[in-house]
């Protein structure tokens, strides 16, 4: 059989017929030309004024029409006055909810600049972020913001009239505020023509910042909605973490197509089985997930009763393909914060000759206006089949970060000798890719130390760093070693401050203030020295084989199992070792201060489920005060499913 093809997969509108002296083409692609449309707020206001009355958030029984939101914007941006104004970066601290939409339209209204921090930010991760950059306000609940943003009073709080209902709304959507507060000396503002700004993992330890031009957003939501045939009568999900950019492309996507936007519940984003649930119950057409997220429902029977068409997935590799059960058109899509989102995609449905493989799919081919270039080291194009770097260019790119010096590092001329019309200017992604002879991309992982930990961007330099602003801390390596299942986890080596202890838990919980939740590692050893390599260099392979054996001498010893244990405790105990890669947890430790993250939460839960036949959700094992808490939930549970009538 032959796999059916998704039209931009076509060799026929990628490839670039530039070739060696030999006649082996180049690793070029060219996505098809842009189409010129309306700019993405204008696209909402036509929606406005053609449907006001069609729903454009429905949010847990609750339904907000377009003219609704139109309203609400209206009323945010005159309660901000001339506080805030065009250019001005503005931190958005908010859950997907129909408050967030509201947000998002005021500030494009404004001619604001969105930057999407997250409802509950670190308070020093956001201290860096508002001293790094010019942000004139932070709009969230007050008691999530951090101590200068927490100041009472007209000069220092805003109250925001937005909508307060809604499952992630809580009971704190009347209180949000802008908070205004002043930016620090030298704070960096966003160029002219930013849209949105977003933050990426910095090797300094502070979080960089890339700003996004509307133009930019445009041409990816225009190829978005003729690729899944969005429009007016669907739902389109708001499921993916307020902090990263693919919400973005959620949010305007369903906002400039007329559909309506369904934000998701927070455990939704982690407990797979309670997607599908989810997707079923919320009837959403259109989806976009985390590759760690649908990876697990690829692996079990497709649900057959769902509305859902289109499921464009990103932010990890692949590594395997949808099965034939499948019924909805799954997108495997590829793209950095720094070109917009998404850059290249390779489209799979159930009835494809090559359904169900256990092989990595490719990330195919570039979307329009996105221009692919396979480099070697020195920037030349190298033949197809060829390792290298893969570099971006086109209308997809961003217009660089807040910090000049960054940008002029990453966004470079191409090669003297290639030719890309539309191309001024490359982004250096760092990543390792081969590119076929049909001109569709291989993803084969980084050139770099950066790691992706559920989706997430990290540069374990951040990590390092974050523990070295403790002063009892001399210094930390943060390497990431694979799991038996092929999942990537953090570990962290720390070396102590002369004459100091620190306690490796106590650090686990002062990096959190730091961190993005999947930056947290999974583990803390307390070392006296690194190994070095013949360069001098700390050896992180070594560290990561000599981590491996003490895990195996300490299964040995501090792992041994209580005897008192009931087979509940022991089947919790043994999964979260196994999870985190620490023999010695006990029953009496908390799973948040073991550095357990909803991710690997996640994961736990079908453990749980696999062995006991119980299906918890990721709040409840969350809000447990230790394992022994999570095995006595299981009993319950079971105990409560055999009761009459249960």
């Amino acid at each position: 059989m032959t796999e059916t093809l998704n039209p931009l997969n076509s060799p026929h509108t990628l490839t670039d017929r530039t070739a060696t002296a030999d006649g082996t083409a180049l690793s070029i692609a060219h996505g098809p030309a842009p189409t010129a449309t309306a700019g993405v707020l204008r696209l909402f206001e036509e929606w406005v004024s053609r449907s006001p009355q069609a729903p454009a958030v429905i949010d847990a029984g609750h339904t907000w029409t377009y003219e609704d939101l139109d309203v609400a914007a209206t009323e945010v941006i005159a309660a901000l006055g001339d506080r805030v104004r065009p250019r001005d970066l503005v931190g958005v601290c908010l859950d997907r909810s129909a408050a967030l939409v509201v947000t998002a339209i005021a500030l494009a209204r404004i001619g604001a600049v969105y930057l999407p921090l997250g409802p509950r930010p670190g308070q020093r991760r956001t201290d860096a972020v508002t001293d790094d950059l010019n942000v004139v306000c932070l709009i969230g609940d007050p008691q999530v913001l951090p101590p200068r943003h927490q100041s009472v009073g007209t000069a220092g709080h805003v109250p925001l009239p937005l909508p307060a209902e809604g499952a992630n709304a809580g009971d704190t959507g009347a209180a949000v505020v802008a908070a205004f507060a002043t930016p620090g000396p030298g704070a960096r503002r966003a160029p002219d023509e930013a849209f949105y700004a977003v933050l990426t993992s910095g090797s300094t330890g502070r979080p960089k910042a890339v700003a996004v031009a509307e133009a930019a957003l445009g041409t990816l939501l225009d190829w978005y909605r003729g690729e899944t045939g969005l429009a007016p009568g669907d739902r389109q999900s708001l499921l993916i973490g307020v902090a990263f950019d693919p919400h973005l492309m959620e949010l305007w996507a369903g906002l400039t197509s007329g559909a309506a936007l369904v934000p998701a519940p927070d455990d939704v984003r982690w407990d797979s089985a309670v997607l599908t649930d989810w997707w079923r119950d919320a009837q959403v057409t259109v989806s976009v997930g985390a590759t760690p997220m649908i990876e697990p429902l690829l692996d079990r029977p497709w649900p057959q009763d769902l509305a859902l068409r289109h499921l464009i997935v990103g932010g990890d590799r692949m590594r395997r393909r949808p099965g034939s059960d499948v019924t909805a058109t799954v997108h495997n899509a590829y793209g950095p914060a720094e070109a917009t989102v998404v850059t290249t995609t390779y489209a799979m449905t159930g009835t494809d000759g090559r359904a169900g493989e256990q092989t990595p799919p490719p990330i195919g081919a570039p979307v329009p206006g996105v221009t692919v270039v396979v480099t070697d080291g020195e920037g030349r194009a190298v033949p197809r089949g060829t390792d290298g770097e893969l570099r971006i260019g086109g209308t997809c790119l961003a217009l660089g970060y807040l910090d000049p010096e960054l940008t002029s590092s990453r966004f470079t001329a191409p090669h003297p000798g290639l030719e890309l019309p539309g191309a001024d200017r490359l982004y250096r992604s760092g990543d390792r890719v081969r590119m076929a002879a049909d001109g569709s991309l291989e993803f084969l992982g980084r050139l770099d130390d950066q790691v992706k930990i559920s989706g997430v961007r990290i540069e374990p330099a951040e990590v390092e760093a974050a523990f070295e602003q403790d002063p009892a801390v001399r210094s930390a390596v943060v390497t990431a070693p694979r799991t038996p299942d092929g999942q990537t986890r953090l570990v962290a080596y720390v070396r102590p401050a002369e004459d100091a202890a620190p306690d490796a838990g106590a650090l686990l919980a002062a990096v959190r203030a730091w961190l993005p939740e999947q930056a947290v590692p999974s583990a803390v050893r307390i070392v006296d020295s690194y190994p070095l390599d013949a360069n001098g260099k700390v050896d992180r392979a070594a560290l990561t084989r000599e981590g491996a054996v003490e895990s195996a001498e300490a299964a040995s010893s501090a792992g041994e199992l209580p005897a008192d244990a009931t087979p509940d405790e022991l089947l919790v105990l043994r999964a979260v070792r196994d999870l985190l890669g620490r023999p010695s947890i006990r029953l009496a430790d908390n799973f948040t201060d073991l550095g357990g993250t909803s991710v690997q939460a996640a994961r736990l839960l079908t453990a749980i489920e696999q062995e006991a036949g119980v299906r918890l959700r990721a709040p409840q094992l969350l809000r447990q005060p230790d394992l022994r808490a999570v095995a006595a939930l299981i009993d319950q549970r079971r105990t409560g499913a055999r009761q009459p009538g249960a």
